[in-house]
């Protein structure tokens, strides 16, 4: 599975949970960190913690692992470490305080308006 896959796998998993403001950003070229960041927010502290669970799980079925997993225990933000990819999941207030969509600005946003259901 490409990277891009992966990214695409976690956003539809996001969006059937109802994460909000999925977001899919490419920063492989301006970054070594990743090829691709997902950005999401849930509405409360169990919903961070199923988002991120949800995704775990999923990418695991499809044959991708986690390589790290940060903030498990935190209340407001969730980090899935899958090498190329990066899933983000925050409270609503955290991702407004970190705004790593602005950070990353200068990313590609991928248009996810094709996985997305509305």
């Amino acid at each position: 599975m490409t990277s891009l896959e992966t990214a695409k796998l976690a956003v539809k998993v996001l969006d059937s949970k109802k994460g909000i403001d999925i977001r899919l950003i490419k920063i492989g070229d301006i970054s070594s960190i990743a090829d691709y960041f997902v950005i999401a927010a849930g509405s409360a502290s169990t919903h961070v913690k199923t988002l991120a669970n949800e995704v775990e799980y999923k990418l695991d079925e499809a044959g991708v692992s986690v390589s790290h997993i940060d903030g498990h225990r935190s209340d407001t933000w969730i980090v899935l470490d899958y090498v190329d990819v990066i899933v983000h999941v925050f409270s609503e207030e955290a991702r407004e305080y970190y705004s790593l969509e602005r950070l990353w600005q200068d990313g590609e946003e991928i248009d996810i308006s094709d996985i997305i259901v509305e």
